[in-house]
């Protein structure tokens, strides 16, 4: 496992302190619980999904110009001046 820190209200942790105390379980396997119902609810994050998602993408955005290919570097520049 990974060790994190987080940081939460004083009302959320004085809840999860009673909601231990009257489970039994700890408070880091209650916010381990917590965060799988929100995984579940948003899903987890396919890769191969995610790059089908940014293929579909590609060249359906125009910019108006018509040397964005050759002159990327210039044009970014540009933007971040």
């Amino acid at each position: 496992m990974i060790r994190t820190q987080i940081q939460m209200t004083e009302q959320q942790q004085a809840a999860l302190k009673g909601i231990s105390a009257a489970t039994g379980r700890s408070i880091a396997d209650l916010v381990r619980e917590g965060i799988e119902k929100v995984i579940s609810q948003w899903g987890r994050p396919d890769r191969e999904k995610q790059v089908e998602r940014a293929i579909s993408l590609a060249g359906r955005f125009g910019s108006g110009s018509s040397d964005v290919s050759k002159d990327h570097d210039k044009h970014l520049a540009e933007i971040y001046r």
